[in-house]
């Protein structure tokens, strides 16, 4: 159950020592969605996240026609094939989805008709327009007033040819061409302007996209997207959340004792899985194993100099713990991080400071010296991250309180019954 109203954060009495099962990955549920939506047949995804973003997913694509059944309770089986889709008769509600919203928004160029994809006051305010411009170049009819959700698509086909796009906005337009992209009527050449930010997750597409039976090659200056006749439907396995792991594996380094995470190792798909490497610089000991990985700490600390590019989905995981560090933190090239479900470095600048920390700060990076925490009421500006966090910092020391504790449900409905299940194994 999740709480409703400001969540007061009681620190653990002792250092934990447990295992912490962390549900599935967002980012692989929804491609895994996607993709089995356009395979010809019949596919079962386990280990499937059950989330705010994942649930708009699966209702957006079953009202365009895509069959998706439970099997068990993290079991789908979806009944897919282009020759499925069909225009939904009514506007497409995606929440604050950026996944959702992103990757539908290729899908719906290859559906007969009319889609209208609309998200919350928050969704408003995400660009998406240099993914509208991508579409364009390939000749998707996309109407995008403001440059922000919503978009209107009028669809039926892909024409295939150049794209360029922007590489330091979002790895999700790069993603959602290359998932919808093999069903165009000719390659795709997929061009990045400039340096690709969190390319992990364009390396999981690939993988992915293949695993399906399609075929992304990189090419000079980005990727060559290859038709394809269709996609192979099949099981597929979704592995934790690499980014919901590395809150306890946070809390293992900042608090002392030990986590384990079974189900992630270093074969893992996401690249959020190296802020373990992270913890290592910052003192703590890490075990990989063949499906598990334990963080261990007596707690002392070190201040790191970090460039979290490539894995910015942890930059607040890391912030968060930072005043419990020895000496400074540094977090380097994370611009992107600006146009996530909010401005993630402002809102991780000013929650610190409000608790009572030195942080300087430009428009990619964040630097925290470490104070005495001031006890605050933590802001999460509808942002999941923010709560998980800073939850992880009020675990360790006591004045913490988190103001949205429900805004988890984004992509971890169940956080806070985990949370009690560490407190309890370590007797707090």
């Amino acid at each position: 159950m999740i709480p409703a109203g400001p969540l007061p954060i009681t620190p653990l009495s002792s250092p934990p020592d447990r295992i912490w099962r962390v549900p599935g990955s967002k980012s692989i549920t929804n491609r895994a969605l996607v993709l089995a939506a356009l395979a010809d047949g019949e596919s079962t995804l386990e280990g499937v996240l059950h989330s705010d973003d994942t649930r708009h997913m699966r209702s957006a694509l079953e009202a365009l026609g895509i069959g998706i059944e439970d099997a068990g309770p993290h079991t789908l089986v979806v009944k897919g094939g282009r020759r499925r889709l069909r225009a939904p008769g009514r506007e497409l509600f995606i929440g604050n989805s950026g996944t959702t919203v992103r990757f539908l928004a290729a899908l719906a160029c290859l559906v007969p008709g009319e889609v209208v994809l609309v998200g919350d006051e928050h969704m408003a305010k995400r660009p998406i327009a240099d993914l509208v411009d991508g579409l364009r170049q390939l000749g998707a009819d996309v109407e995008c007033a403001t440059g922000c959700p919503p978009l209107r698509i009028r669809g039926g086909r892909l024409k295939g040819g150049t794209l360029t796009m922007r590489g330091d906005r979002s790895s999700q337009y790069f993603s959602a061409v290359m998932m919808a992209g093999p069903f165009a009527d000719a390659a795709i050449d997929l061009r990045v302007a400039g340096e690709l930010v969190s390319r992990p997750y364009v390396e999981i597409t690939r993988r992915m996209v293949a695993d399906f039976g399609g075929r992304i090659d990189e090419a000079a200056g980005g990727f060559t997207v290859h038709p394809a006749a269709g996609y192979r439907p099949r099981a597929y396995p979704i592995e934790p959340d690499a980014s919901s792991a590395s809150y306890p594996f946070a809390l293992a380094a900042a608090a002392g004792g030990a986590i384990t995470v079974p189900g992630l190792s270093e074969g893992a798909l996401q690249g959020d899985y190296r802020f373990v490497e992270l913890l290592e610089q910052a003192g703590a000991r890490v075990s990989r194993q063949a499906d598990a990985t334990t963080v261990r700490s007596d707690g002392r600390l070190r201040g790191i100099d970090v460039d979290m590019h490539h894995i910015s989905d942890t930059v607040m995981t890391l912030a968060a713990i930072a005043p419990l560090l020895e000496g400074p933190t540094t977090i380097r090239n994370v611009a992107n991080i600006r146009i996530k479900e909010t401005d993630r470095l402002a809102a991780t600048v000013a929650e610190l400071r409000r608790l009572g920390q030195e942080v300087t700060h430009g428009d990619d990076w964040l630097r925290i010296e470490p104070r005495p925490l001031t006890p605050a009421l933590v802001r999460s500006y509808s942002d999941h991250r923010m709560a998980m966090s800073f939850a992880i910092l009020g675990l360790c020391r006591p004045g913490i309180t988190i103001e949205d504790p429900a805004c988890v449900a984004k992509t971890y409905p169940t956080f806070w019954e985990d949370v009690e299940r560490c407190r309890s194994a370590s007797g707090g």
